[in-house]
């Protein structure tokens, strides 16, 4: 059967949030006085993405409060444990506008999803919170392109697990093999989603290569020919 609808990553696949993150990062160092304190702002931003990969693996194993992981995130990023959640709060917040500041879709994202928006319904599937994705959609002017917005904070499972892609596929009610997965992520989100038994994608942008199992493409102008040739039963297709 012909795929139906793409669901889509959002983070570093539809926006640019590599780019925000960097920019948004820079300035609240300076913003806070801190620009020298990891040496530079690269090594400011790989702490930071260390830790956020650290305290949402333990907010995925363990659940609880998504505001308390993220305090706990600025907490180890400062070093200074004795923070107050309004002090850790306000830290963020104060990041975050900065962060905002330098939002950005990829050129290739509006186009392409002009071009999808005949033929095929859109859903997005996060490992983020609802408020969060919802939010930045809305922003970036896009968040009317899709159908539902399904957030692991809100389901209690995360990519790559089945779960999460099949609730996403119940929210557009289809069978997760009307459906494709395009996202970042070769293990998270493309074969995660081919192990959930949706069309798995992988946008590889940087060009990284290998992992031939997987269907690759690395600009989203490629994505509608895959869509329309659906190999799903065949060999993978690799484009780029």
């Amino acid at each position: 059967m012909a795929i139906r609808a793409v669901l889509w990553d959002v983070d570093d696949t539809l926006f640019d949030y590599g780019s925000a993150d960097r920019a948004g990062m820079r300035a609240h160092l300076a913003a806070e006085g801190l620009l020298g304190a990891w040496g530079s702002v690269e090594a400011a931003l790989l702490r930071w993405k260390e830790l956020t990969e650290l305290h949402w693996r333990r907010y995925e194993a363990e659940g609880g409060d998504f505001r308390e992981q993220r305090r706990r995130r600025v907490r180890d990023f400062l070093g200074r444990p004795a923070l107050t959640a309004d002090q850790a709060d306000e830290w963020y917040d104060r990041y975050v506008v900065h962060y905002e500041a330098a939002w950005e879709l990829f050129p290739d994202t509006v186009p392409v999803l002009d071009l999808l928006a005949r033929d095929y319904r859109h859903g997005v599937l996060s490992n983020s919170s609802i408020h969060n994705q919802d939010h930045k959609l809305r922003a970036l002017g896009v968040r009317d392109r899709f159908e539902a917005v399904v957030c692991a904070a809100e389901l209690g499972v995360a990519k790559p697990a089945p779960e999460a892609f099949h609730a996403a596929c119940d929210a557009l009610d289809l069978r997760p093999h009307q459906v494709a997965y395009v996202g970042d992520q070769p293990d998270i989100d493309a074969r995660g989603a081919a192990e959930a038994g949706l069309r798995g994608i992988w946008l590889d942008r940087a060009g990284t290569g290998g992992r031939p199992e997987l269907t690759r493409i690395t600009d989203l102008r490629q994505l509608p020919a895959v869509l329309a040739a659906d190999t799903r039963f065949g060999a993978p297709s690799t484009f780029g």
